[in-house]
Parts: structure tokens; C-alpha cells; sequence
């Protein structure tokens, strides 16, 4: 037997003896080589990344947190390119499907798997988004899992997040509430580390990215957020629409500074005529805002500014803002010269990308492998 399927035996007895008999069935399927599926279509929607002005609510469903499972077979053998499980979770009442990559080594780790969260933008799905950034194979690369929560069309008709929403702001409610329960749960089901899970996403993913960053501090690490919006910058959808068109108002009320903010990555283009570029500045400054008393306790150190080009020749400037206690940034800030509303670096598989720009997705991972969650900030 090859020791990449005793690896994956090793996992389906695991997964037998804690009770969990589907996700063992799933894995049994996918490690024998379970017929390839068709790779979905990427997405050819010209729909307008952002906000909808009709919300129609999800259905209802039991208040308990439930993960479903589902099997669905590996795209190719799963000797060499990892897995993708598909299940869905239900929180509060509001149930969200998902994809969920593990990396070849997966069954074999020795110390648990980092995670990173992906959401995809309004229009996009889990396949599409997956194929555009590149993700997979770069987990396959440096050895961590990634999460692909799906949007329900119900629970908005483009599949956007809905940051923009007063329900959907705050710890313990809506999206945010069933994005934390999915991480846990899956976290919880295949070992994952639990100091180091990130989230990021695009546009509207990048914007409830933010939120999430904001609502759970002590779940995520550190937060990735590509053409979206900081959070709080809207409460309603003439302010989303606002916002997206112009920034964030300069007299809008700012967030009171924390003495430990989230470490925040952020990549937008300065063409970007969905999401104004503004958004970026904001939602760094957001990243880096302290309180007076940590200030007062250790002052913030000054940003430090670089020019570079892509290997393919797009232009971009780096602000890198330093770390108080650590070597790690606090916030980088990508400005990617001449690029629009895409992911930079990303591949023509997928839906809204542009493959000229630095790639947006090794340098969110390079910043994230940077930080781990603090004692402090760990969820009781």
C-alpha cells in the first residue's frame, strides 16, 4: 500500500473511532480514487461586485450548530493533491454550505495545520474563487488548510456578503456568528491550529473579512482583505454604495482605538472603479489605530515605504507599518498601480483577477505565517 493511502487509513480510523462515520466514508471515497469529477466552469457573470438593494431572508432552520456533510469526489488522485470536502453549517438559524482544502500531509501532520478562511466575492463560489487565487496549490505548497464558505443566494441574490447590514456586524449575530461557528467546527473536526487560522477575502468577502476581524479577535489571527472596505464603513446600503463610490467619508465616526488591534493585510488596485481605493487607506488605518494608553505605553513606529513591480511589470507601493512587541508587521498595504477590481497575481481560471500584479495571495500567506493568535487574545 503506498504511504500516502496509509496516511489517509490513519485519518479514516481516526475519524471512526470519534464517531464521525460520513467524513470517514468521504475520505474512504476519495483515497481509493473515486471517479474525477468535471472541474466547475469559472464564473463569466459580469455582475457588479458590491452591495444589492433586495435581501431575502434565509430559511429557517434549527438553532443548534450542525455540521452536514457531504461527499463529493477528488478532482484528481488524492495521493499527491490533497482533498476537498464539502459539507454545510447551521448557526442562529442561518445555514452556509462550504469547500474545505486539506493539503496531502494532512492525515500524516505531526503538529496541527494552520487554516486560512477564503471568501469570495459577490457572484463568485467556492470552485470559482479557489481556482482564481491560487490557494489550494499554495497550501499544497507551504502546508496548511483552506476554507471556502459558500453564500446563499437566498440570503442575498449576487452572493454577496452581507457587511453592509446591521445584522450582520456584530459578534454573535448573522454572518458573522455562522463564519466563527463554521471555523470552529471545522477546526475542531480535523485538528486544526488553533492559533493560527486567518481569514481574507475579495471585495465583499474582503469586507466581511474585516468585519469578522473585528467581531473575533480572539479566533483570528490575522486578517487579508483584497478591494473591500474596513469594517464599520457602512451601516445601510445607500453607505455601502456610498462608500464603494467615494470612501469613507472624512467626518465619518472613527472606531475607537484597542491596545491590540488585528494584523491586517491589504491589496487594492488604484484603478479599482467598483471599491474606491480609499477603502485600503481605511481599513489600514483601522489596523494600526491604538489607544491612547498603549500608545502612551509604546509609541507606534513609522511606516516604512517601497516601490517595486511585479515580475510581469505592474507597478505597486508597499506600506509597511512595523510591530510593536514582534518583528511581525502590524499592517502591510499593497497599492497596485493601474490594476482594477481584481485579484492581484491571480490566475485567468478563475473570475475577477488580474495575473500581471504582485500575487496578492503568497504575500497574504507570507504575512499571516508571521503571526500567531496571543494568549491574551485566545477565546475562553
Amino acid at each position: 500500500m503506498p504511504d500516502s493511502l496509509q496516511r489517509w487509513m490513519k485519518e479514516v480510523a481516526r475519524l471512526t473511532q470519534s464517531g464521525r462515520l460520513g467524513r470517514a466514508a468521504q475520505f474512504v471515497q476519495q483515497a481509493l480514487g473515486a471517479a474525477p469529477a468535471e472541474p466547475a466552469a469559472p464564473s463569466q457573470t459580469t455582475v457588479v461586485e458590491g452591495v444589492v438593494s433586495e435581501v431575502v431572508p434565509p430559511p429557517v432552520s434549527p438553532p443548534e450548530a450542525e455540521v452536514g456533510l457531504a461527499a463529493r469526489p477528488a478532482l484528481e488522485p488524492a495521493d499527491h493533491l490533497g482533498l476537498t470536502l464539502t459539507g454545510q453549517h447551521t448557526e442562529l438559524g442561518l445555514t452556509r454550505s462550504y469547500e474545505l482544502y486539506l493539503p496531502p500531509e494532512a492525515a500524516a501532520r505531526t503538529e496541527p495545520l494552520p487554516l486560512v478562511v477564503m471568501l469570495h466575492g459577490c457572484s463568485q463560489s467556492p470552485p470559482d474563487f479557489a481556482a482564481g487565487t491560487g490557494m489550494n496549490e499554495l497550501a499544497r505548497e507551504m502546508g496548511f488548510a483552506v476554507l471556502y464558505p459558500a453564500q446563499s443566494q437566498d440570503a442575498n441574490p449576487a452572493r454577496c456578503w452581507n457587511w453592509f447590514d446591521k445584522d450582520h456586524q456584530r459578534r454573535g449575530h448573522g454572518e458573522p456568528a455562522v463564519l466563527a461557528g463554521l471555523t470552529h467546527a471545522v477546526m475542531t473536526e480535523h485538528g486544526l491550529d488553533a492559533r493560527r487560522v486567518y481569514v481574507a477575502g475579495l471585495s465583499a468577502g474582503g469586507a466581511m473579512a474585516a468585519v469578522l476581524g473585528q467581531a473575533y479577535p480572539d479566533l483570528y489571527a490575522a486578517v487579508g482583505i483584497h478591494s473591500g472596505l474596513a469594517s464599520g464603513a457602512a451601516d445601510d446600503l445607500m453607505s455601502a454604495l456610498s462608500a464603494m463610490q467615494h470612501g469613507q467619508a472624512a467626518n465619518a465616526p472613527a472606531r475607537g482605538g484597542v491596545a491590540d488591534p488585528v494584523p491586517t493585510i491589504v491589496f487594492h488596485g488604484d484603478s479599482d472603479a467598483v471599491v474606491h481605493p480609499d477603502n485600503g487607506a481605511r481599513a489600514i488605518e483601522v489596523a494600526v489605530r491604538r489607544s491612547e494608553l498603549a500608545m502612551m505605553a509604546s509609541p507606534t513606529p513609522a511606516p516604512v515605504i517601497e516601490q517595486g513591480a511585479s515580475a510581469q511589470g505592474r507597478c505597486y507601493t508597499r506600506i509597511t507599518h512595523p510591530g510593536i512587541e514582534s518583528a511581525a508587521a502590524q499592517a502591510e498595504h499593497w497599492l497596485v498601480h493601474g490594476a482594477g477590481h481584481a485579484w492581484s497575481g491571480g490566475s485567468e481560471r478563475g473570475s475577477y483577477t488580474d495575473p500581471s500584479g504582485p500575487d496578492a495571495s503568497r504575500e497574504m500567506w507570507r504575512f499571516f505565517s508571521s503571526h500567531v493568535q496571543p494568549e491574551r487574545r485566545r477565546a475562553r
